[in-house]
C-alpha cells in the first residue's frame, strides 16, 4: 500500500486497487502511473488474483495527467520535452498493461473522469459507473488534443462519438456513457461498490485460465481482418478444448453437476 494507492485482496480472489491522491484529484502523476503499473504487473502473476477492481476516492475518478506538475517542467533546457515524452510513455504502458493482463480489469467510476483519467475507465476490460459519474476528453479546451486517451476512445465506441468528445471537449453523463458504450451499467451511487464485486464475484467464479485465453483472444483478434480472425480464434478453441478445465467444464454440463476448477 502507498499513500496515493490502496490494495485489498479478499478470499473470493477480488484485488482492489484504489487511487485516493485526492490533493491532485487522482492525477496519473508519474507516481500514480508507476505505482499502478508495478500493481498490475505483480497481479498479473499472482494465480490466486482473479480479478481486478480499479476504483478511487474522492470526486474524481482520475483527473487526467498532472497539468501543473507537467507545467513546471517547462523551465528545463529542452522546454520539458523529455519529462513529457517519459510521462506519455508510462501512461500508453500503463493502458498496453491493463490489456495485456490475463485478469479481467473492472473499472468502478464514482466521480469525475477526464482526459487520460477517461482513457483509463476505456482501457479496462469492463465499466461500472455511478449515476453521478461524468467522463470527458477536454484537452481541446486548452490547445492540447487528446491524442492518447483517442487510442483507447476509438477502440471502444463508434468513431463519430469518439470524435464528438474529442473535438468538444464535453462533459457528457453517466448514462451518455452507456449509451455509447463506454461503461457497461450506470448504477446509484450507493450501491456501486456491491454491484462492481457482484460482477466481480460472478467472473472470479470461472476458471481463470479459460479467462486468460479469452481475453488475449478477444484483443488479438479484434485488429485482424475477418478470415485471420476465424483462423486465429479456431485454433484457440481447439487448444481450449484440450486443456483441463475445458475437459472438466463440459464433462460437469453434461452430468449436470458444479465444475472444479483446476485453472489449468
Amino acid at each position: 500500500m502507498s499513500e496515493i494507492l490502496s490494495t485489498h485482496f479478499d478470499k473470493t480472489g477480488i484485488l482492489r486497487l484504489t487511487l485516493q491522491d485526492n490533493a491532485r484529484r487522482n492525477a496519473l502523476s508519474e507516481a500514480m502511473l508507476k505505482a499502478l503499473i508495478a500493481e498490475i504487473g505483480k497481479a498479473s502473476e499472482m494465480p490466486d488474483v482473479k480479478v481486478i477492481i480499479l476504483a478511487a476516492q474522492g470526486p474524481a475518478f482520475s483527473s487526467g495527467h498532472d497539468l501543473k506538475d507537467m507545467t513546471a517542467k517547462r523551465a528545463q533546457a529542452d522546454g520539458g520535452r523529455d519529462y513529457f515524452a517519459h510521462i506519455l510513455t508510462l501512461c500508453s504502458q500503463l493502458m498496453k498493461d491493463i490489456i495485456a493482463c490475463p485478469k479481467p480489469v473492472i473499472a468502478e467510476v464514482a466521480g469525475v473522469a477526464t482526459a487520460a483519467g477517461c482513457q483509463l475507465v476505456a482501457s479496462c476490460d469492463l465499466a461500472i459507473a455511478a449515476q453521478t459519474a461524468r467522463f470527458s476528453t477536454p484537452g481541446v479546451h486548452i490547445g492540447l488534443f487528446c491524442s492518447t486517451p483517442m487510442v483507447a476512445l476509438s477502440r471502444n465506441i463508434a468513431h463519430k462519438q469518439a470524435m464528438e468528445m474529442l473535438l468538444t471537449g464535453d462533459m457528457i453523463s453517466a448514462q451518455r456513457a452507456r449509451d455509447i458504450g463506454l461503461v457497461n451499467r450506470v448504477v446509484p451511487e450507493a450501491d456501486l461498490t456491491e454491484e462492481t464485486l457482484s460482477l466481480a464475484q460472478q467472473i472470479a467464479a470461472k476458471s481463470s485460465h479459460t479467462i486468460a485465453i479469452g481475453k488475449r483472444a478477444f484483443y488479438e483478434q479484434a485488429q485482424m481482418d475477418l478470415k485471420q480472425a476465424y483462423d486465429f480464434t479456431s485454433d484457440v478453441m481447439v487448444n481450449n478444448m484440450l486443456t483441463p478445465d475445458a475437459r472438466e467444464g463440459i464433462g460437469a454440463f453434461i452430468e449436470k453437476r458444479k465444475p472444479k476448477w483446476s485453472d489449468s
